[in-house]
């Protein structure tokens, strides 16, 4: 395997789509940007999709045009009951203890979130480091300047020789316009935006070696 880093993202990722987490979660930001923040009701959808386009994030075009608590924010929208949402997989934990690679978590969640993620699901000791939203600031995915932070973080100089793994194909074609190998989770035909496709674990080892499954 020529790969020594993999960046995994979190939501929708580690876990599959169909747990409703993620759905959660944004109607959280939905409840927050009204409950919170006074913005109409009606308003909230379509404004929530230009800054998840222009900014990366709602969380980002908030700060970048609305005075926002970060932390406060973080805190509520992530605040649900994890073990409604979340089942352990032991096959994935399987494949991702046999990499021989280093392996981060990069995501656009905080720190707090994607540990708590993690010990759900029973991979907490799996990932050398979280590189989250903060450290990421005031970048985001799929910004470039936010791979850059990542690989610092991993201490890696040459992207060609990391992984991004990632749900959205917005993400993987920033990662391959920065270098690294896109590897896109929840598909299984090949995608344009990508290097490499998978929706079963069990095909990721093969990825990596470079050869289809």
């Amino acid at each position: 395997m020529k790969f020594t880093t993999i960046f995994f993202d979190l939501d929708d990722t580690l876990y599959p789509a169909s747990t409703g987490l993620w759905h959660a979660i944004k109607k959280r930001m939905n409840d927050y940007m009204r409950e919170r923040m006074g913005f109409p009701e009606e308003e909230i959808p379509h404004l929530r999709e230009k800054y998840f386009l222009q900014y990366g994030t709602t969380l980002r075009g908030l700060q970048a045009n609305h005075q926002i608590n970060v932390d406060d924010f973080l805190a509520y929208v992530h605040d649900l009951p994890l073990n409604d949402y979340l089942t352990p997989n032991p096959l994935q934990r399987s494949i991702i203890a046999s990499l021989p690679t280093r392996n981060l978590i990069f995501t656009n969640a905080d720190i707090h979130h994607a540990r708590r993620v993690l010990t759900h699901l029973q991979l907490d000791d799996l990932f050398d480091t979280i590189v989250d939203v903060n450290a990421a600031a005031p970048y985001c995915k799929p910004m470039p300047e936010s791979f850059e932070i990542a690989m610092k973080a991993a201490g890696e100089t040459d992207p060609s020789r990391c992984v991004m793994i990632d749900d959205l194909t917005r993400t993987t074609r920033a990662a391959r316009s920065a270098g690294l190998y896109a590897i896109l989770f929840g598909r299984g035909e090949p995608h344009p935006d990508a290097n490499a496709c998978f929706a079963d674990w069990q095909a990721l080892p093969s990825l990596l070696n470079g050869r289809s499954k």
